[in-house]
């Protein structure tokens, strides 16, 4: 591969452009002024464009030196991580598995679903959350391997994904210490003087919940409603209210957020899904997350 520049000269440039000045970047480098000087105007030369300017007593970026250093920015944010990538590859095989996390999602089930690939003395897990839907687009391009939901994928011919159940969770309601007398008393019916604590729309439980609502002929006080389940149950162990959450993270809240369970949601589960791209699943640490298959 022919390049018209050097990256020894980017990087002197880098430099110069992270110290302000060419004589700070000179002794960063512990070179002569003139040598990098003479190097950024090699690189200059090279690219066609000027890249730095007088304003008054300082180096400032022009718009071509402004592009150049969004550029050398991503080069040597990269060759930082070099030294760990080749440490990594070369300290044995890695067994990894990249999983998309809805944002509906429960984040103190993500824990507990991901239980029986934890103990893989190999792993490398990368996970990442966004939309249910976005989700779905990245693991059809193959870019993760399973995705975990609070659904099944919709039908779609043009996504060939499927859906695995791989759990549930009953409902139940908790509350700051604060709050919990209160909610008690005549619960759930108290669900409409407490204040309360919802998710959003975002979650597939929410319908449920508000069904739930409507059985029991309850008008909840709601104060809030959150997309991410993990600041939904931070706000609700500062006090601010009561919230549903699955039974199966109940001793989590207990004991690391000093919630206290007040009732049953009866009737109301939480769903758990794991989506991959195969029918018959292959991934060997996506199949210990299927239920029958650890």
């Amino acid at each position: 591969m022919s390049l018209l520049f050097s990256y020894r000269h980017l990087y002197y440039f880098w430099v110069v452009a992270k110290e302000g000045g060419i004589a700070r970047a000179a002794e960063r480098l512990g070179m002569a002024v003139q040598t990098v000087s003479t190097q950024v105007r090699d690189l200059e030369r090279a690219l066609g464009h000027t890249l730095l300017e007088h304003a008054g007593r300082r180096l400032v970026l022009t718009e071509a030196g402004q592009a150049a250093m969004r550029q050398a920015d991503q080069i040597f944010a990269l060759g930082e991580q070099l030294p760990g990538v080749v440490r990594d590859a070369a300290s044995g095989p890695r067994m990894r598995l990249a999983v998309g996390i809805s944002d509906g999602l429960p984040k103190l089930a993500v824990r507990l679903l991901l239980e029986p690939v934890m103990a893989e003395p190999h792993l490398r897990l990368l996970c990442h959350e966004d939309e249910f839907d976005d989700l779905l687009g990245e693991l059809a391009l193959h870019r993760l391997d399973v995705v975990l939901a609070d659904r099944p994928a919709p039908p779609n011919p043009n996504l060939k994904v499927y859906s695995h159940p791989v759990g549930q969770s009953a409902l139940a309601w908790y509350a700051p210490p604060a709050l919990r007398d209160e909610a008690t008393r005549g619960f759930p019916q108290s669900l409409a003087s407490v204040p309360v604590l919802l998710p959003t729309t975002h979650a597939a439980v929410r319908p449920r919940l508000d069904q739930w609502f409507e059985r029991h002929a309850i008008h909840p006080r709601v104060v809030g409603e959150f997309e991410d389940s993990a600041l939904l149950v931070t706000f609700a162990a500062g006090g601010m209210g009561v919230f549903p959450a699955p039974e199966m993270i109940e001793d989590k809240l207990l004991a690391r957020y000093e919630l206290q369970r007040v009732g049953t949601c009866d009737g109301v589960d939480e769903h758990f899904f794991a989506i991959g791209t195969e029918k018959k699943v292959q991934h060997p640490l996506v199949q210990r997350l299927l239920p029958g298959r650890r």
